[in-house]
């Protein structure tokens, strides 16, 4: 029996090693997704009809309230802008309802996931988004957020981070991809790669525009890449269960 000991003792040692380790990384599958130009994407600029959209803007907000989600998204959102800025001396660069929007799309949730889901399918047709797509108002704001806030600050591109966890995104060198959502980047690598590195991209945004004043969370430095913005993919690696993807601007 004593010299079953040993064997024991290493057996013991090497489940609390697996163990620790499985508590650090998520075990579970790694579906594959390639990039390309997401061309069923939902991602109009609203250039030259935007005085029609607010027009309509309340009435619709008023509408997609039905969307339980968005209703509740809103509400948390909009009780966020309350307790910073309700209060204020001045008021904040971004319109009440564009701010709260970029509150309600960065706050933690069901919200963000599902707005992300239908911007990347109900772009097939105009007919379709008419029908289908239940986050008309909250991205017509975010894109007209985007829009004023990229007016008012320097004209610059910004290099950016972001990590993915759960997704392995495909890539070819020399292509053109987009995103095809309103998608979180963060100026700090160290941020980025806390929230995954099955995929990790290091991005040149022309387009993306620092929202840190406006985010949920601004400790993360954020910047928001719009849905339409081009990139030509100049480097993609797969090394050690970890895919690389390096992306730069094209507009």
């Amino acid at each position: 029996m004593g010299q079953l000991v040993p064997g024991w003792v290493l057996l013991v040692s090497t489940l609390a090693s697996v163990l620790a380790t499985s508590s650090k990384r998520d075990l579970g599958p790694v579906k594959e997704l390639a990039m390309d130009m997401a061309n069923n994407t939902f991602d109009d600029q609203y250039q030259g009809c935007s005085h029609m959209m607010e027009e309509e803007l309340e009435e619709l907000n008023r509408t997609e309230f039905a969307n339980e989600v968005y209703a509740e998204g809103w509400r948390n959102a909009a009780m966020e802008w309350r307790n910073r800025w309700g209060r204020a001396d001045r008021p904040p660069a971004l319109r009440r309802d564009q701010a709260t929007a970029m509150l309600a799309y960065t706050m933690e949730g069901k919200l963000y996931h599902r707005f992300n889901n239908a911007t990347r399918r109900d772009g097939i047709s105009r007919e379709h988004y008419l029908r289908y797509f239940p986050f008309k108002t909250l991205h017509f704001l975010l894109s007209r957020a985007l829009q004023n806030l990229r007016e008012s600050q320097p004209q610059r591109c910004h290099n950016v981070y972001r990590g993915v966890k759960g997704t392995r995104f495909t890539a070819q060198q020399g292509t053109m991809v987009r995103f095809g959502q309103f998608t979180s980047s963060s100026l700090r690598k160290k941020v980025a790669e806390s929230f995954g590195q099955d995929t990790f991209f290091s991005v040149e945004t022309c387009c993306g525009v620092p929202i840190k004043e406006f985010s949920t969370f601004p400790g993360e430095d954020e910047v928001l890449i719009p849905p339409f913005e081009q990139f030509r993919v100049t480097n993609s690696t797969y090394t050690e269960g970890r895919t690389f993807i390096q992306l730069r601007s094209q507009g």
